[in-house]
């Protein structure tokens, strides 16, 4: 298939035609021939074999903005299948076919339908195809190809940033970049000279010019004073076509504008000053302003005042106001009139921010002389000192003089001065003064403890001008007595537990003194000397205001007495000494093992136990019933003794079995009781516990370990030859049973035979270990184990 372009329908235009196909061929690869495909020159008949594609490659071109009438002619497809009869139908697809872009079907002539704008899209892509009119069938494959819309100049340049606003620095160099300003083109720029712009410059000639390629404005004339001219308009044209009549031009405006920089010194108005300042002026206070010009400004135009010389530095001082940049002139020390009328001052103001590159322009400082003329003013009187400190000492008697207050008159006349107090305090009416002299003296009896200081202002005023008046302050420290016992610092809650060793410190206690420390310090503590000897405590003094309460005996009891009560006699070291007596309140608590309290109340030493009063009044009545019943028991036991033998004739064996570990003195007639009893605690029981033996007994461990030896079938028959030998036993054969379990048992026989007639040696401490539940049971121990060592 071929594709013709409007651009080669014209005969004569047949060279040109095929330059530019050619052209394009390079360029956009827009020709292409099949494999099969054969050239044909004119005259010559075109033979194929077997053309599987005849397609012709090529771009199509079509005019932008086209106004005209008819619809634009683009292009024409054929196939080389086409033999002119109209059996081939050409079929249009793509980008805009059908809309923008139609087809003749039957010619393949294609044509543009609406006015395209490049700017908005610059090329179409679309697909032809060639298929067999009575059988729908494609007679070569779909082939692609692009229509491209070509450019004409139909816009004008733009600056899309401006206007633009910018700064140059004044005095700069001829040449002086100062913005490049850049304007767009929406044409081709690859297509002719629509898009190919120029810069120029309208408005601000000669000041700056501008670059007609980069649009780089810059400075034309040298040294631009900001002080002549600050502000600037430049209008800059961008033109296309190169600058070509016909083209198309925009504009924009830049507003410049010249910065400082520090070309000008500071220059005062005048060379020589006159001030007039009161003699009455205060020290501190502004007293004149002075002020060079310059003609800069920001940091250019700061500057510092300075005093270079004068008669009158060291009164006068001179700073500079940020701001104003003025020069602000204070007054160090009090003018007097009498003494000095004049003072003369040079003062320079210098630029603080120089430029190196003006020096040359400068000094960049002035200097001005300044003359001050101190005018005579009727001062008041002046008082011989700024303030006053006086003291007194509390309890003085009223009118007992605390000081005195001088003031005169500067002035040259010296007129006296009569002095009151300011009463514009509550503190005033405590004090009064001699108009004349000046004496303060009390009004009222002070107490330190209460007021140790009062502020009072003192007035003096001219007799011949009253209006005339100056203050001063005046302090009056009251001074200390000892006229305050010591006290104790605080009520204290001592406690000392029930199980406390003697010469135990169960609390410290200090003092406090509302006198000052040469008064009230220095305690000393002690019991009162006309009581008789406490024998439950002791306090000792610690020489450092302290004094520590110490227990004197063993042990407490809350149930005998709950609260002891301890005077105290507290003495300070002041001059005379005072001295006071406090009583302390020591109560008894029950502790634990590491000194906590666990309780203080009498009560509370049977609720411990946890048990209740109906639980108590219930174990009583057991108790009481079980001692009826014991007492019952032994009294029938008595009357109903008999005796082992009931006759003579009634002679016959007679076996006693014991099936307990222990019992009551009447088993002891058959036999010796002590048989049943451990082989140790059987030799122990040789010596009557109830009297003291004459031979000491051998010791326990000296004991057991030679009855490790002993064979218990040999003490069996050693028993067994002792009753048989014993005249005092029945005249009848007895027979001893011994239940014997052994020894050396670590824990101990449980038989309550023993342990009655021996006194245990055991430590009951641990019990306090064992928890709350047997902290009775270890409180009960440890009472009769006190009683036993006492």
């Amino acid at each position: 298939m071929r594709i013709t372009s409007t651009s080669c329908i014209c005969p004569v235009l047949v060279c040109l035609c095929f330059v530019q196909r050619c052209y394009g061929a390079a360029h956009h690869g827009s020709i292409k021939v099949t494999r099969n495909q054969t050239k044909h020159i004119e005259g010559e008949t075109e033979v194929h074999h077997r053309p599987k594609r005849g397609w012709v490659w090529n771009q199509f071109f079509v005019l932008e903005e086209h106004m005209g009438p008819d619809p634009q002619y683009v292009g024409k497809l054929h196939s080389n299948s086409d033999k002119g009869d109209g059996s081939v139908k050409y079929i249009l697809t793509g980008e805009g076919a059908g809309t923008i872009f139609i087809i003749d079907d039957t010619t393949g002539d294609i044509h543009s339908t609406k006015s395209l704008d490049r700017e908005q899209k610059t090329h179409y892509v679309l697909h032809a195809q060639a298929i067999d009119r009575r059988t729908n069938k494609p007679l070569e494959p779909e082939s692609e190809f692009i229509i491209k819309v070509q450019d004409i100049n139909d816009n004008a340049p733009k600056f899309t940033d401006g206007p633009y606003i910018v700064t140059v620095p004044e005095m700069s160099e001829m040449g002086t970049s100062v913005l490049q300003v850049t304007a767009t083109d929406a044409d081709d720029p690859t297509y002719g000279n629509s898009a190919r712009v120029v810069y120029s410059i309208l408005q601000g000639q000669p000041y700056f010019s501008v670059d007609p390629k980069t649009g780089v404005i810059r400075t034309a004339l040298h040294n631009m004073d900001r002080e002549a001219r600050e502000h600037y308009s430049v209008v800059i044209q961008a033109k296309d076509m190169a600058g070509q009549v016909g083209g198309l031009s925009g504009s924009t405006t830049v507003n410049i504008t010249l910065t400082d920089v520090n070309d000008n010194p500071p220059r005062f108005p005048q060379k020589h000053y006159q001030l007039y300042v009161p003699e009455s002026a205060q020290v501190g206070s502004a007293v004149g302003k002075i002020k060079a010009n310059d003609a800069d400004t920001g940091s250019n135009a700061d500057m510092k005042y300075t005093i270079i010389n004068g008669d009158g530095s060291g009164v006068f001082s001179i700073s500079t106001d940020k701001e104003t940049r003025e020069g602000i002139l204070s007054l160090k020390k009090p003018l007097n009139y009498e003494k000095k009328k004049s003072y003369t001052l040079n003062i320079e103001g210098a630029n603080t921010h120089l430029d190196f590159r003006f020096s040359h322009l400068g000094p960049f400082k002035d200097v001005t002389m300044l003359k001050i003329i101190v005018g005579d003013v009727d001062e008041p009187p002046l008082f011989t000192m700024p303030s006053y400190v006086m003291e007194v000492y509390e309890n003085a008697k009223i009118g007992t003089p605390v000081g005195t207050v001088m003031a005169q008159d500067p002035d040259a006349a010296n007129s006296l001065v009569r002095y009151f107090i300011d009463h514009n305090t509550e503190e005033d009416g405590y004090f009064t003064i001699d108009a004349s002299t000046g004496t303060i003296k009390t009004a009222k009896i002070f107490d330190r403890e209460e007021t140790p200081w009062y502020n009072i202002t003192v007035a003096a005023s001219e007799i011949d001008n009253p209006g005339l008046v100056s203050h001063v302050p005046v302090g009056v420290r009251i001074l200390d007595i000892n006229d305050n016992p010591p006290e104790l610092a605080r009520d204290y809650d001592v406690v000392v537990c029930e199980n406390t060793k003697p010469g135990q410190v169960i609390q410290t206690i200090t003092a406090t003194d509302k006198d000052e420390s040469a008064n009230g310090a220095r305690f000393h503590f002690s019991l009162d000397e006309g009581l008789s000897l406490n024998p439950n405590f002791t306090l000792r003094n610690n020489e450092d205001n302290t004094a520590s309460i110490l227990t004197r005996r063993r042990r407490y009891s809350r149930m005998t007495q709950d609260t002891y009560y301890l005077p105290v006699l507290i003495s300070d070291g002041g001059v005379p000494p005072l001295s006071s007596s406090s009583t302390l309140t020591i109560r008894v608590c029950a502790c634990e093992r590491d000194g906590r309290v666990r309780t203080c109340h009498a009560e509370a030493f049977l609720s411990s136990a946890g048990l209740s009063t109906g639980a108590l009044i219930a174990i009583l009545l057991c108790v009481v019933i079980l001692l009826a019943i014991v007492v019952l028991f032994i009294t029938l036991r008595h009357s109903k003794k008999e005796p082992l033998i009931i006759s003579e004739e009634d002679v016959r064996e007679n076996v006693v079995t014991y099936d307990d570990e222990g019992g009551g003195e009447e088993d002891t007639e058959a036999f010796d009781i002590t048989a049943l009893r451990n082989p140790s605690a059987a030799e122990e029981l040789k010596y009557r516990r109830d009297v003291r033996p004459e031979v000491k007994p051998v010791s326990r461990h000296h004991l057991s370990s030679s009855l490790d030896s002993i064979d218990v079938q040999e003490f069996i028959k050693q028993r067994l030859a002792e009753a048989d030998l014993d005249p005092s036993v029945p005249p009848y054969d007895s027979l001893q049973t011994y239940a014997y379990e052994g020894h050396r048992s670590e824990a101990g026989s449980i038989s309550s035979l023993d342990s009655a007639t021996t006194h245990s040696d055991q430590d009951y401490n641990y019990l306090g270990d064992w928890g709350p539940e047997f902290k009775k049971l270890a409180e009960l121990y440890g009472e009769i184990e006190s009683e036993r060592t006492t």
